[in-house]
């Protein structure tokens, strides 16, 4: 087999990373992490680095990955079926692309981890525990690869017992791993970690034993050299028992290994100016133009085409965690309030789709699509006027930094990476041009209330300081590039407590 055509970047001067995650954009997405991890490869290498992705061999990853082709084939015991590593470059970018082909575990429908009726697959500690065993093997590198990272950076609990796995191999990679939501932890029985014949020593408090579960997003905190989350603010608040799930004295433990490093953006993929899911380009300094995207907006979703409507937008799971409730609960107040319009997209819980149906059933001034389609995304970022997100914590999030860089004004809870990228326009922050969108402390629908009320008001009352609002955000460096470099620099400091840990264990 001729492995010499792969991509190779021997030329780069930097890190080599490989980049393990269970999802991405455009292969296959089901949230943030999906846009994370085609987006901070593509930085890196953008800086210099030879950085690399390697997920699951889903159907649609595939099917979209370019120049695709078999690699090598991987004899692991305890496997149904064949294993092949397949090689190729992401379909919009040239960003290397490592596929797990396992059909037995990854060729099925429905979504990375649950069936076409939202259930997950009974066997999803099988199927990523052995993506995480591949992970391993790639990063100690495989000689028909010609290739091997200097870290091996893993993102959340699917990938969370690559590190555990490698834990006493001498030669190693620097590993670190990145928290992107706490609350999904890979909780499983003692028998399921019976019956995937781990090592025994990793079920203890030190290891994978977790209130005498075992888990998979513990194995990745444990023994990673570096930990990191995707916010400041996040990283502050996981280390409470309010929000750390139970992990926080763990978290807290790690001290300086573990920090917060907000997300950037792909100005690639979210540029208003030359995104072709719009009817019509806009920038800062023809915002005008923006509401040609307005009326597109209402034409699709059904809604009476009023540019004098104040248009609020929605995009994202449809979940309790993101506040979806109390969207529903002040829709009586948003109705009650004239020329009103909401516009949500979103999947999830199904007693919420349904509640939203039926509201959006009741009045022509709400609009539910029930799913996730990416041009409506960006449609209802471009089209919106402000966008509401109030949800009850927030690791990171990307709707509101999409929204801020199309000048559609963001309504968040004061929480997370939403605290740590939304300024409220109080008057001092008006008075400084920082402020960019409104915050609100309480996380029930009075205090999402009185953010949208307000945020109506200065809409109808203060259309200039509306109009700084938007530039505010639209001016605002949400890009990949000063992220990419803290991640670099977070890099060197795993690789340098790798080394010094490898001295010492030989001295």
């Amino acid at each position: 087999m001729d492995y010499s055509d792969f991509p190779s970047d021997s030329g780069r001067t930097g890190h080599c990373v490989l980049f393990a995650s269970s999802e991405a954009h455009p292969l296959v997405k089901t949230g943030g992490l999906g846009d994370v991890a085609a987006s901070l490869p593509m930085a890196l290498r953008d800086l210099g680095h030879d950085a690399r992705l390697i997920l699951p061999a889903y159907p649609s990853a595939k099917k979209l990955v370019r120049e695709l082709k078999p690699l090598m084939e991987l004899r692991m015991p305890g496997i149904v079926g064949t294993v092949q590593l397949l090689g190729g470059l992401l379909p919009d970018r040239d960003l290397p692309v490592y596929l797990v082909d396992a059909p037995a575990y990854f060729c099925r429908e429905g979504n990375p981890y649950t069936d076409v009726s939202g259930r997950d697959w009974g066997d999803n500690p099988e199927r990523f525990l052995l993506f995480s065993r591949v992970v391993a093997h790639v990063a100690m590198g495989l000689p028909p690869l010609n290739w091997r990272p200097h870290i091996l950076h893993c993102n959340d609990w699917q990938t969370g017992l690559a590190p555990a796995l490698l834990r006493e191999q001498d030669e190693r990679p620097a590993t670190v791993f990145t928290i992107h939501n706490l609350a999904y932890q890979g909780l499983f029985d003692r028998a399921t970690f019976d019956r995937l014949h781990l090592p025994p020593a990793l079920w203890a408090v030190s290891g994978l034993e977790f209130h005498q579960r075992m888990s998979f997003i513990k194995g990745g905190i444990v023994f990673s050299d570096r930990v990191n989350t995707v916010s400041p603010q996040y990283a502050d608040e996981v280390r409470t028992q309010r929000f750390g799930c139970g992990l926080d004295g763990l978290l807290r433990q790690l001290g300086g290994r573990f920090r917060g490093i907000l997300n950037g953006i792909d100005y690639r993929v979210w540029n208003p100016a030359d995104d072709p899911a719009l009817p019509q380009g806009y920038d800062a300094e023809h915002v005008h133009l923006k509401a040609e995207n307005k009326r597109e907006l209402q034409t699709l979703f059904g809604l009476p085409r009023d540019e004098h409507a104040f248009v609020l937008g929605h995009v994202g799971r449809l979940v309790e965690q993101k506040g979806v409730d109390l969207i529903i609960d002040i829709l009586p107040r948003l109705v009650e309030a004239g020329q009103v319009q909401l516009v949500m997209q979103g999947a999830g819980d199904r007693a919420l789709e349904q509640a939203l149906q039926a509201a959006a059933a009741n009045t022509e001034r709400v609009s539910v699509h029930v799913g996730y389609d990416e041009i409506r995304a960006h449609l209802i970022e471009a089209g919106c006027d402000a966008f509401l997100m109030p949800s009850r914590f927030e690791p990171c999030g990307l709707n509101q930094m999409y929204s801020l860089r199309y000048g559609t004004v963001p309504i968040v809870h004061n929480t997370g990476g939403l605290a740590d990228t939304v300024v409220d326009a109080s008057d001092a922050t008006l008075a400084a041009g920082t402020a960019n969108g409104f915050l609100f402390n309480d996380p029930n629908a009075d205090g999402l209330w009185y953010a949208v009320e307000k945020a109506l008001r200065m809409h109808r009352e203060q259309r200039g300081q509306w109009r700084a609002l938007m530039l505010a955000g639209m001016r605002q460096d949400l890009s990949w590039q000063a992220s990419a470099r803290h991640y670099a620099d977070f890099y060197s400091e795993a690789i340098a407590a790798r080394t010094s840990l490898h001295q010492a264990a030989m001295a």
